[in-house]
């Protein structure tokens, strides 16, 4: 293999790694909400999902500003920064359901990522009849997931990073993506959390 193409390699097995401490980072304090349940809890999650994706795509967006090099060293910041505003919206969503209170880090992993890195994440909540299981996990499971999606994500970030070279509309870009992305995450929050879930201990 030529030597670039292994630099390349190893390049992107580093931010990969960089995006998995991240994630583990940023999932180890699961957020709580305010939000109570519903008598109406589709109605209201469509307007928390659409209130947070409207929220993540001027962060992004904003964060997308910068070009050439210093768009590159955004990109991690701006992962955060929507991670937040989306692990907000699954707690509230959450909330409304009533599912608050036994909000796990499997279950926010899980909605955040199942969109983006589905493989990584399947065995996290399985169907069983009506009912929805989560399997806690291990910190070393945990982290073996979380390097799987940082792979992932790695290699949507290095795609969507070419548009910073070009300012303002590599801003709207990334921003309108934000707002897709935020609106999946949101999907998979309702579809899990309008069924009843049961947490499976950690084995």
């Amino acid at each position: 293999m030529p030597k670039t193409a292994l630099t390349t390699r190893s390049q992107h097995e580093k931010a990969g790694h960089r995006v998995a401490e991240a994630i583990l980072d940023f999932i180890g304090r699961v957020p709580t909400s305010e939000e109570h349940r519903s008598r109406n809890p589709a109605e209201r999650a469509r307007s928390i999902a659409n209130s947070a994706a409207a929220r993540a795509a001027l962060m992004a967006g904003s964060l997308a500003l910068p070009p050439g090099p210093l768009g590159w060293l955004t990109i991690l910041p701006e992962l955060v920064a929507v991670w937040k505003i989306q692990a907000q919206m699954v707690a509230d969503i959450a909330g409304i359901y009533g599912k608050d209170a036994a909000l796990t880090r499997e279950q926010m992993i899980y909605c955040l990522f199942r969109h983006a890195a589905a493989q990584a994440v399947r065995d996290l909540v399985v169907r069983v009849g009506e009912r929805l299981l989560v399997q806690r996990v291990s910190i070393r499971t945990l982290q073996g997931i979380a390097q799987r999606i940082g792979v992932r994500i790695t290699q949507q970030a290095i795609g969507k990073g070419i548009s910073r070279w070009v300012p303002v509309v590599g801003a709207l870009g990334v921003g309108a993506y934000a707002y897709y992305d935020t609106g999946q995450v949101a999907r998979t929050a309702i579809e899990l959390f309008r069924h009843e879930v049961e947490i499976d201990p950690i084995k």
